[in-house]
């Protein structure tokens, strides 16, 4: 279990609104919120920590509630900007290191996992983060599902505004399709440095994390729960091991972040998406020892599938 701490000045930023420039934050509300759920099923997860909130009051207050529950505190870049695989190698080990100093700053232990904001990746950041000492990469999406959502994202941009460089590769291209859905090991020019995807659903390969269980909810709830109950059932029939993703807007509406209307299920009332997350925390709970993404590296077999880190960017994964 991972949660992505994506704020709402990072979601404005993307979407290409300035509104993004004044910082605003819904962390105060989120935070509490996640936490008290994962307490329910005394559950300890992995959360990861932008850079830039870290170094805020609200975030360095978040980071502490979140080691402080027993929960991993990973690294998602210091900037959060979706478009890191264009960045120089230098580039990257900037926003990954001053990402590091400011979760360790803000009181969490230094990071060993790290997401790449958009699911981005690249063969270059990998053996930066396999330079730097981390243990694993949880940055890949294997859907074919990528550019459907990029296209509704960039639709719902406001007037006049164009995809920022490298928003074209934003969820990946329809080749993440090909990438394993199960751990295994990347070898970089850095060293070896394990890889956990976010699961999708077995032979499928459609998401199955919070955002978009929200937006089946919409249609019905009993869908939304028809579908992970489904997805569970494969995982469970093809030995799949479950990563599951969570994002703060899975328990906040519209009211809790102003702006963010054009985001999918920021209509539904976050009492609703509470009852749902908690849903699939329980779902979760009956079936697997529910850990962090740190927790479930430590469980993997120590032989696991190697794929040589070339050509690995946001678009394609071999």
């Amino acid at each position: 279990m991972s949660i992505d701490l994506d704020n709402l000045w990072s979601y404005l930023k993307t979407h290409g609104d300035s509104a993004w420039e004044s910082w605003p934050s819904f962390l105060a509300r989120a935070v509490p919120r996640l936490l008290d759920l994962l307490g329910e099923q005394d559950i300890t997860a992995t959360v990861f920590v932008v850079g830039a909130d870290a170094v805020r009051d609200d975030g360095a207050e978040a980071v502490r509630a979140i080691a402080a529950g027993g929960h991993e505190v990973g690294n998602h870049s210091f900037h959060h900007e979706p478009w890191l695989h264009l960045y120089s190698v230098s580039q990257m080990e900037d926003e990954v290191a001053r990402a590091e100093e400011a979760i360790v700053a803000a009181g969490a232990a230094r990071p060993v996992g790290f997401r790449g904001p958009g699911y981005s990746v690249t063969d270059d950041l990998l053996a930066v983060l396999a330079r730097r000492g981390y243990r694993y990469d949880a940055s890949t999406l294997p859907t074919w599902i990528g550019p459907i959502a990029r296209a509704v994202h960039n639709r719902s941009m406001p007037r006049g505004t164009r995809p920022a460089k490298g928003q074209e590769d934003l969820f990946g291209g329809f080749s993440r399709v090909r990438s394993p859905i199960r751990p295994y090991r990347w070898d970089t020019d850095g060293g070896p440095i394990v890889e956990l995807p976010v699961t999708t659903m077995p032979f499928a390969r459609v998401p199955i994390h919070g955002s978009y269980l929200v937006q089946l909810y919409q249609v019905a709830p009993w869908l939304a729960r028809a579908y992970l109950d489904a997805a569970l059932r494969l995982c469970r029939t093809t030995g799949t091991a479950p990563s599951m993703l969570l994002h703060p807007t899975d328990v906040l509406d519209r009211h809790d972040a102003p702006g963010m209307d054009f985001f999918p299920g920021m209509g539904v009332p976050a009492a609703e998406k509470i009852v749902l997350v908690r849903s699939v925390l329980d779902r979760m709970s009956r079936h697997y020892d529910v850990v962090g993404t740190g927790r479930q590296v430590d469980q993997l077999p120590t032989l696991l599938p190697v794929v040589t880190a070339r050509g690995a960017t946001a678009g394609r994964n071999r």
